[in-house]
């Protein structure tokens, strides 16, 4: 797994004329960052948005799969290869950008643990 620097480049220079992103690298990947949220993966030459029910038919209408760090189709990753062509036309990468990073906020949301209620005193 490896981003070479020219591949970073692009990706950072794409996405960020959308909107402020940051990169970091992570299993010997990148991983982008929008808001505080983990919104897409990149790994060799490929780069891959986070998914949920919401979004994943675009990517499958599009003919992309999951990222799959481990070969096997029965563990992938929630997060889809970004067809080339969304890569190339602001408009869409935007729209696309705003559904995973909306992606990323719910599942953060999801993750955080919920607050204990306030002891009661007698």
């Amino acid at each position: 797994m490896a981003v070479s620097v020219s591949f970073r480049t692009y990706l950072l220079e794409q996405m960020g004329q959308i909107r402020p992103v940051t990169t970091r690298p992570m299993f010997g990947g990148l991983t982008f960052f929008a808001e505080g949220r983990a919104f897409a993966l990149a790994d060799d030459g490929v780069v891959y948005f986070k998914v949920d029910d919401s979004n994943r038919p675009d990517f499958e209408a599009a003919g992309t799969g999951p990222f799959l760090p481990f070969g096997d189709p029965a563990r992938p990753m929630q997060y889809y290869e970004v067809p080339a062509d969304i890569l190339e036309d602001p408009e869409q990468l935007g729209a696309w950008m705003a559904k995973a990073i909306a992606v990323a906020a719910r599942a953060k949301a999801k993750s955080k643990p919920k607050p204990k209620p306030a002891a009661r005193r007698s």
